[in-house]
C-alpha cells in the first residue's frame, strides 16, 4: 500500500498554499534518502537541519580545536560532534548537514539474522528477505568499499580473535570510503570483506589531486583517495569519507530539493484546524539555531513531513508535540529507546613506536560471539582532547565502590596509569574498543518538566549497564596484547551511566498505535503523510554500526511513496488512527 500522491496544493485557513510537497526535518541517514526519493518522484522538497553546512575547510585539524569539533551554542560552538548527557546515557551524535555521516566510523556492516528474528518486531514482516535489496541500494548510494589496510590495532584485535577461538570471525570492515580507482572496491556478494588484508605500515600521505566522482557517472562531486589520517571522526578534510552531502543530498539539491540549515524545527501542526488527521497538509515552523537569541526563522506549509532528525531530534520534537500540535501521537514516543547494549573502553599504551591513529576510523571487527560485535576505533593524530575526560576501568554497585577500585588500581600500577595520562599523543597511542550486542535493555525518554528538552527515565526490562563483564574481559585481554591500560569515561566512574554513539528507538514501530509510533512502513499513527526515516525507529538492537540499517529502512518506506500525479489502484494509504482503526 502506497501513500496518496500529492498532487494539489490545498489552502490554509489565511489562504495560503502550501509552499512544498514535503518538509524534511534532519539530513542524517533517514532524511538525505527521503529528500533524494522524494525529489526524483517530482515532489518539491525542503530539508530544514539544525547545523550548519560544513565543508572539508570547516572541519578542525583536532579535536582539541573544541570551537569546530563541539556543538555547543551556548558557548558559540557550532561544529559537528554533540555531547549529551542524561540520568541513565551519555549520548554521542552528529550535528550539521549530512547529520551522523560527518562524524560517524564510515562502518556499513549488515546486522546477524538475530536483529531480524528480534520478538520486538519480527511480527511485523520477514525482514531480513524484505530489506536485502533496499541493503545493496544503500551500500551502492554511500559507496561501501572493502578496508584495503589493517593498522598496529587490528592485528592486535586479530591475535585476540586467536586467543578466544573465533580468528575465522575477524575481518576488515565494509566502509564508505573511497580509496581510488573507479570506485568502490571488490566485495563479496553478501557484503562482507574477502581476503584477509595485511598491514600496511607506511605513513599516511599528503591528499592527493582531485578525481572525478567514481559512484553517480560523472552526476557527483569530485573525490580524493583516502590517506589513512584517522581522522573520520573528526570531518574528513579531504574528500575522501562517503558523507551524505557527497552522495543522497548532492543528488537531492540537483533534482531541485532545497536545503536550509541552521534551522531547527519547533512545531509541527496540521495546516487547517478542523482537520486533525493532517490530511490537509501541515504548518512547520522553526526557529533559528545559531542565532544569540533564537528567533523564529519562519514557517511554511506543506503536504507532507517525514521527521528524520534522529533519537535526540525526533523523540525530543515529538514529546513536545504530543503536547499540543499533535496530540494523536501514540503514547509509546519515547519508549524503547536502545543503546545497541554498547561500551566504549579506551586502550592506551605508552611505547612510542606503536602508532594506533593511521587507517580509517573503524578498520575491521570481531564477532566475538553469537551476540557480540568487537571493533578498534581510532582518531587521527593529535586529537587527544578526550585523555581529559578518561579515568581507570573500575565496575561497582555504587560510586564509592567505583571510586574505591579505580583508586587501587592507580595504587596497585602507579607508574602505568601516570604514563596513560601523560602519554605524548593520545589519538597515537590509544585504541577505543566499540563493544556492540544484540542483548535487549532499553530506556524511556519523557519530556522534561522543568526545561525545554527531554530527560531518561527506566523503561520495562533490564536498562542499558555502564558494567558489561564481557566487555571488561575482551578489553583486558586486548590491554595485555598490546602493552596497555584500559580506561573509560569519567562519567560511568562517576555517575555509572554507559555512554553510546548509537541511540536508537523512541519511535518504534508496531501493529497499531498500541504497539508501536509507526507502522511497518514507516507511517504515523494518527497522522495522514507523516513518517519517520531515522534511527528512533530501529526496533530491535542490531549490534553492529546501525547506519546502513538505518538507510535501508528509509529507502524501503520511500519505495513506496507514489511518483506525483500517478494514480494508485491502492485506496489513501493512512495510518491507523489512535483507537487502532483505519
Amino acid at each position: 500500500m502506497r501513500s496518496e500522491p500529492l498532487t494539489r496544493p490545498v489552502p490554509d485557513a489565511a489562504g495560503r498554499e502550501p509552499q512544498y510537497d514535503w518538509v524534511v526535518i534532519g539530513s542524517g541517514f533517514g532524511g538525505s534518502v527521503a529528500a533524494l526519493r522524494l525529489s526524483e518522484k517530482g515532489y518539491s522538497v525542503l530539508v530544514l537541519e539544525k547545523g550548519r553546512r560544513l565543508r572539508a575547510a570547516d572541519f578542525p585539524k583536532t579535536n582539541w580545536n573544541l570551537k569546530r569539533w563541539l556543538w555547543l551554542p551556548t558557548l558559540r560552538f557550532f561544529g559537528l560532534f554533540k555531547i549529551t548527557l542524561f540520568r541513565h546515557v551519555t549520548t554521542l551524535s552528529g550535528v550539521g548537514v549530512g547529520g551522523g555521516s560527518l562524524v560517524y566510523a564510515n562502518t556499513l556492516p549488515l546486522p546477524p539474522s538475530s536483529f531480524f528474528a528480534a520478538p520486538s518486531w519480527a511480527h511485523l514482516g520477514d525482514w531480513e528477505r524484505e530489506l536485502a535489496p533496499h541493503y545493496a541500494t544503500a551500500r551502492r548510494m554511500l559507496g561501501a568499499a572493502v578496508n584495503p589496510r589493517l593498522g598496529a590495532g587490528d592485528e592486535a584485535l586479530r591475535q585476540l580473535a586467536v586467543e578466544i577461538g573465533r580468528e575465522d570471525s575477524f575481518e576488515p570492515t565494509t566502509v564508505a570510503v573511497f580509496f581510488g580507482g573507479g570506485g568502490p572496491a571488490a566485495e563479496r556478494p553478501d557484503g562482507a570483506a574477502g581476503a584477509r588484508v595485511s598491514g600496511a605500515r607506511n605513513a599516511p600521505s599528503e591528499a592527493a589531486a582531485p578525481l572525478p566522482d567514481p559512484y553517480f557517472g560523472g552526476r557527483g562531486p569530485e573525490r580524493r583517495p583516502c590517506i589513512a589520517c584517522g581522522g573520520c571522526m573528526t570531518g574528513c578534510r579531504f574528500d575522501a569519507k562517503n558523507t551524505l552531502d557527497k552522495n543522497y543530498l548532492y543528488l537531492a539539491e540537483r533534482e531541485g530539493a532545497v536545503i536550509q540549515p541552521e534551522s531547527e524545527v519547533d512545531d509541527v501542526r496540521p495546516i487547517a484546524a478542523g482537520v486533525l488527521d493532517g490530511s490537509l497538509g501541515y504548518r512547520v515552523s522553526w526557529r533559528s539555531s545559531t542565532r544569540v537569541f533564537r528567533q523564529r526563522g519562519g514557517s511554511v506549509g506543506c503536504r507532507g513531513v517525514v521527521f528524520a532528525g534522529g533519537v535526540l531530534g525526533t523523540v525530543r520534537l515529538l514529546l513536545a508535540l504530543k503536547g499540543g500540535s499533535l496530540p494523536r501521537l501514540s503514547e509509546r514516543v519515547g519508549r524503547s529507546v536502545r543503546t545497541n547494549s554498547e561500551s566504549l573502553i579506551g586502550v592506551t599504551v605508552a611505547d612510542r613506536s606503536v602508532r594506533f591513529s593511521e587507517g580509517v576510523a573503524i578498520a575491521s571487527m570481531l564477532q566475538a560471539d553469537d551476540r557480540t560485535n568487537l571493533q578498534p576505533v581510532r582518531y587521527g593524530e593529535g586529537s587527544g582532547a578526550w585523555r581529559l575526560l578518561m579515568s581507570p576501568l573500575a565496575a561497582g554497585r555504587n560510586f564509592a565502590e567505583r571510586l574505591a577500585r579505580a583508586a587501587a588500581e592507580v595504587l596497585r600500577h602507579p607508574i602505568e596509569n601516570l604514563k596513560v595520562y601523560f602519554v605524548d599523543d593520545w589519538a597515537k597511542r590509544t585504541q577505543i574498543l566499540l563493544f556492540m550486542q544484540t542483548t535487549e535493555s532499553t530506556l524511556r525518554f519523557v519530556r522534561a518538566r522543568r526545561r525545554k528538552g527531554m530527560r531518561s527515565a527506566p523503561d520495562e526490562g533490564t536498562p542499558p549497564s555502564a558494567f558489561i563483564p564481557r566487555a571488561h574481559d575482551l578489553a583486558r585481554r586486548y590491554a595485555r596484547i598490546v602493552g596497555g591500560r584500559p580506561t573509560v569515561l569519567l562519567t560511568e566512574t562517576i555517575l555509572g551511566t554507559p555512554t553510546t554513539a548509537h541511540i536508537l528507538g523512541g519511535a518504534t514501530m508496531g501493529r497499531d498505535a498500541g504497539e508501536g509510533v509507526i507502522d511497518a512502513e514507516n507511517r504515523v499513527f494518527g497522522y495522514t503523510n507523516m513518517y519517520i526515516c531515522d534511527g528512533s525507529t530501529i526496533s530491535a538492537n542490531p549490534g553492529v554500526n546501525p547506519s546502513l540499517t538505518i538507510t535501508a529502512l528509509a529507502e524501503r518506506a520511500m519505495s513506496r511513496i507514489a511518483p506525483k500525479g500517478e494514480v494508485n489502484e491502492a485506496p489513501r494509504a493512512r495510518a491507523a488512527e489512535p483507537d487502532g482503526k483505519l
